[in-house]
């Protein structure tokens, strides 16, 4: 008699995996994102694996090997130093995100099914990059004389307009100041201040939770917007977008390298 034969394992593809990875595995990673951040996360989740797709297949996750890896990170390598001269090249940082969201898939989905063991054929994957990416900061002389300019920002939407000059004198980010709630913006307090929370949203890091001074002209905008940046909320790509073309119309950037993160930078400098 024969006996008992072993259950056969259904198969489950990478796109399969990743469904999974979405709806179950990465619950916790996604859990206090608000639904903008929640779409960024996984789009660009969604990017690498179909890149990943696109270059392997849509295999069964077992089939992954230690080969098909290899070949997609020189697929990475051939986009870095591509052959045709008007191709951007892609930056080492870029892929070794992509290729890390690979890493995580695997791991992750292994990991569910019980077989945390399985060496992962991303493991040590990953491209050095010795570029200087340091974003500059605005000296506080160009911004007295030039960003700060009467009248330079009338054109400008109320909000967007108000937003700049939180930026200058807070050094907190856009997507923090155009999700403020009116309970975090306390001017009738000895010290006006905002208060940066997680409230409804994701903060970048644990440290990023803060109360931020109220000061000059970041003062005097914020009583002018007491209950926030209502049409911007959850939009801090979409804030970042139209400042960066407002500021190029009016060539407010000193150099090609300077984005309106140079604000956060420059708030940084003269806290040293």
């Amino acid at each position: 008699m024969g006996g008992v034969p072993a259950p056969v394992k259904p198969s489950v593809k990478v796109s399969g995996a990743f469904a999974l990875y979405l709806s179950e595995i990465a619950y916790d990673e996604q859990a206090k994102k608000s639904p903008k951040q929640q779409y960024s996360w996984e789009k660009t989740k969604r990017t690498s694996i179909n890149y990943f797709i696109d270059v392997v297949g849509d295999i069964d996750m077992e089939e992954i090997t230690r080969e098909m890896a290899t070949s997609y990170r020189s697929w990475w390598i051939e986009r870095m130093v591509p052959g045709d001269e008007q191709l951007r090249p892609a930056k080492p940082n870029t892929a070794n995100r992509h290729i890390g969201n690979m890493r995580r898939l695997y791991e992750g989905y292994f990991t569910h099914i019980g077989e945390e063991e399985r060496l992962n054929p991303f493991r040590k994957m990953f491209f050095k990059d010795n570029q200087d990416t340091k974003i500059p900061s605005f000296e506080n002389d160009w911004v007295r004389d030039r960003i700060l300019a009467p009248s330079l920002f009338d054109e400008l939407n109320d909000e967007l307009r108000l937003m700049i000059y939180v930026l200058i004198e807070t050094g907190a980010r856009t997507s923090e100041i155009c999700n403020l709630q009116s309970e975090n913006i306390r001017l009738d307090h000895e010290v006006p201040h905002i208060a940066i929370q997680p409230k409804g949203r994701e903060l970048k890091t644990w440290t990023s939770k803060r109360e931020i001074p109220l000061v000059g002209v970041a003062l005097d905008a914020m009583k002018q917007a007491p209950n926030g940046f209502p049409h911007y909320r959850d939009k801090g790509e979409l804030v970042s977008a139209n400042l960066m073309k407002a500021f190029r119309l009016r060539k407010l950037f000193p150099t090609s390298e300077h984005i309106i993160y140079s604000f956060r930078h420059a708030f940084e400098d003269r806290m040293l």
